[in-house]
């Protein structure tokens, strides 16, 4: 379930929204921002810790803490109920559509009473127009927004949806009785977007399974109990369907119940064209109703005429036709990942110091590791030349000292800012001492679609340029990718010889796993990074992982599982050194 850390952090952001909808003092509402960051990025967790504890993460002042230990003595916090209070709840609402911040929303609020319910009718009539900073721009992204709002519904992302299923799977697999447990569905298959869970038990008798299951504490509501199927929702929201299984019957119900549909329906297709039934239950004769086989996945497979196809694969998207003729990927795992080549520190906008996040790096087992701060042309960041070469030096003076051994290379690098006629932040004489740069889109995202293109092909042109990050910039559910023909980055990727970042932050996963597939067939590779901002986000490369086998990539489509030897003739032939 979500860490306490993760929980305050949402109310200390929820807070700054309230404060700046309300016309609060803009500093303060960035400093409950910055520490909802510096919260949500701590590695430890924060019940533990009195205020002077609290005090001590950096980003969390006497104030902060002192609310922190309120929350976790009552409850709640005063300040925010007493904020909450003041503004109607559909308001608040309003600052969850993408492209409304909370200044925007107060002033619809003030000016025109408006609350999320009458938002896009408020649109369409032009009652916005008449007001200060809204114009027909600001009508299209507001009408975006509410679309991608409503298209994500119920759903949730990926992380939230394992940390759910890994701590239910986890309770559920000590309760006498249960044989097997795992999580299956879209979670299984690493979608980016999980709208309800399940979960599969093995056993021969369900009622201690399921018994456990509904007195689980973060279990909210019963919605239907029964003694093959369950289903519960949580206390976050999230809906958990529990079906028991008898042990024999384990692998068929894990393939079934992992899905997805249209590939279910190509392998009944298959057990029919043998004269077979495939269930659930089990894969059957079909004409006697004899039991052929069901107890594991493996088996199921091989009675189909297929090797065993990973749950990231079975999409319908050529896996069937590719097992067939014995041309199914030997995808990628994170055990192939010899190092990070996208994360932040403390001298830009990361949480902790270098130090702490090549500890953590090592502790890993990479065999290298990259610190990419930002350039200067992100002006929040206060990057100077002089405060980046000085990194360089400590970099370098803390090469080998990681890892057993004490054999993990520290590369330095950064992550340049894609201006928006495609040149970066440093000239060539200055970014030629990086051992690598990513290159990365992060303003003007609503230029025209030739504009953004050229601008990124632009930067993919730039010998200096090693990486393109994140680069659809979208945000899950809360900003969409910018409008750029691909296709056409792609090609420029795969003539320049840059890669393509899979960013593994999960409410990014940038790219998606079916760009990844057109990328691919250009001849591009990849670099699956975690572009963390704190110790704790480097375990998040597990979703870029999920992501890039989404994609059918092997592991050498990707720079960062190869030995160092080579990744480094790799970033010196960009620019023919």
């Amino acid at each position: 379930m979500a860490r306490s850390n993760d929980e305050v952090a949402a109310l200390f952001a929820e807070y700054a929204d309230l404060i700046s909808i309300t016309g609060g003092d803009a500093f303060k509402a960035r400093a409950y921002e910055k520490a909802a960051r510096a919260i949500g990025g701590h590695h430890a967790e924060l019940s533990g810790l009195d205020a002077k504890g609290l005090q001590e993460i950096p980003g969390v002042g006497r104030s902060v803490a002192e609310k922190v230990v309120e929350y976790f003595r009552d409850g709640s916090v005063s300040a925010v109920e007493e904020l909450r209070a003041k503004i109607p709840a559909g308001v608040r609402r309003l600052t969850a559509v993408p492209g409304l911040g909370p200044k925007k929303a107060h002033v619809l609020y003030e000016e025109l009473g408006i609350a999320s319910v009458e938002l896009a009718d408020a649109v369409h009539a032009e009652r916005l127009r008449d007001l200060k900073g809204f114009g027909p721009r600001t009508e299209e992204r507001i009408l975006h927004g509410i679309d991608l709002l409503r298209s994500a519904g119920g759903r949730v992302l990926i992380d939230v949806a394992m940390d759910t299923a890994e701590t239910i799977v986890g309770a559920l697999s000590g309760v006498t009785g249960c044989r097997r447990c795992a999580y299956a569905g879209s979670l299984r298959r690493v979608r980016e977007t999980v709208g309800d869970l399940d979960v599969l038990v093995a056993a021969e008798d369900s009622a201690p399974v399921m018994r456990a299951f509904t007195e689980l504490p973060y279990v909210a509501e019963v919605i239907a109990h029964g003694p093959t199927k369950t289903s519960v929702r949580t206390s976050e929201g999230l809906a958990v369907d529990l079906r028991v299984v008898r042990p024999q019957s384990w692998g068929a119900a894990l393939q079934y119940f992992t899905g997805s549909r249209a590939h279910n329906i190509r392998t009944r297709e298959l057990a029919v064209r043998q004269g077979l039934k495939l269930s659930e239950y089990g894969l059957f004769d079909a004409e006697s109703g004899e039991l052929v086989v069901s107890e594991t996945e493996e088996d199921v497979y091989a009675r189909l005429g297929l090797p065993w196809i990973p749950p990231t694969l079975r999409e319908d998207r050529g896996e069937i036709e590719a097992g067939l003729r014995g041309g199914l990927p030997d995808l990628v795992t994170e055990d192939d990942i010899r190092g990070d080549l996208h994360t932040h520190t403390n001298l830009t906008d990361g949480l902790a110091p270098l130090e702490e996040m090549a500890a953590a790096a090592a502790e890993r087992g990479y065999a290298y590791y990259a610190v990419t701060d930002h350039g200067p042309d992100m002006a929040m960041q206060r990057m100077t030349d002089e405060r980046m070469l000085a990194q360089r030096e400590r970099v370098r003076a803390l090469d080998g000292r990681y890892g057993p051994g004490r054999g993990m290379r520290l590369l330095h690098g950064a992550e340049l800012n894609i201006a928006p006629d495609g040149e970066v932040d440093w000239p060539a004489a200055f970014l030629a001492g990086f051992d690598l740069c990513v290159a990365s889109v992060h303003s003007h995202f609503d230029q025209g679609r030739e504009a953004l293109t050229r601008r990124i092909v632009r930067a993919c042109e730039n010998p200096y340029v090693h990486v393109i990050g994140h680069p659809t910039t979208r945000i899950i559910g809360r900003r969409p990718a910018i409008d750029a023909d691909l296709d056409a980055v792609f090609a420029a990727c795969a003539r320049t010889g840059t890669a393509l970042e899979i960013n593994a932050h999960p409410d990014r996963l940038d790219l998606r796993d079916e760009d990844i597939l057109r990328a691919k067939r250009h001849g591009v590779k990849f670099a699956v990074d975690s572009d963390a901002h704190a110790v704790v986000h480097l375990a998040n490369l597990r979703y870029g992982i999920g992501t890039a086998q989404r994609g059918w990539l092997t592991a050498d489509d990707v720079i960062n599982t190869w030995p160092l030897t080579r990744l480094r003739r790799f970033l010196r032939k960009r620019h023919g050194r």
